[in-house]
C-alpha cells in the first residue's frame, strides 16, 4: 500500500538520515515529497524549499530540531496526515500535543527502522 509521505527536513547530503530515507520510501513503493533548504535533488526526487499543497498524506516525518520545526507547525496540521513521526533528535512535545488536538497519530520512532522491519 502507498502511504505518500512528506519529509520535512530533506537533505541532498547521502550521508543524512532525511536522505537515506527518501530513497527507502521509493524503493518500498511509497510516495514521498521532499522539502529541505536547499533546491536539489535525492535521486529524481526534488527537495522543495516552499510548503507545497499536498492531498492524501498518510505520514509527515520529521527530521528537524524542535526549535527549527515552529516554522513548520500550521503546515504540517494543514496537510491532515494520519500520522508525524518525530524521529530520534526531532522529539517535539508541543507538537505531539498539537498533532493529539488535531486527531493524527504522533510517533516517537525512526523511519528507516520502521521501513526495514515491515512495521512501516
Amino acid at each position: 500500500m502507498n502511504k505518500k509521505t512528506v519529509v520535512i527536513g530533506a537533505s541532498e547530503n547521502p550521508e543524512r538520515y532525511s536522505y537515506l530515507t527518501v530513497n527507502k520510501l521509493i524503493s518500498h513503493q511509497h510516495e514521498a515529497i521532499a522539502i529541505g533548504k536547499k533546491k536539489e535533488y535525492i535521486g529524481t526526487i526534488p527537495i522543495i524549499t516552499d510548503n507545497p499543497v499536498v492531498y492524501s498524506v498518510d505520514t509527515v516525518t520529521l527530521y528537524l530540531n524542535p526549535t527549527n520545526q515552529k516554522d513548520y507547525y500550521n503546515y504540517i496540521l494543514s496537510l491532515h496526515p494520519k500520522r508525524i513521526i518525530f524521529n530520534p533528535g526531532a522529539e517535539n512535545k508541543e507538537l505531539y500535543k498539537l498533532a493529539v488536538e488535531n486527531n493524527i497519530q504522533p510517533m516517537n520512532a525512526c523511519t528507516l527502522v520502521l521501513l526495514s522491519t515491515g512495521q512501516y
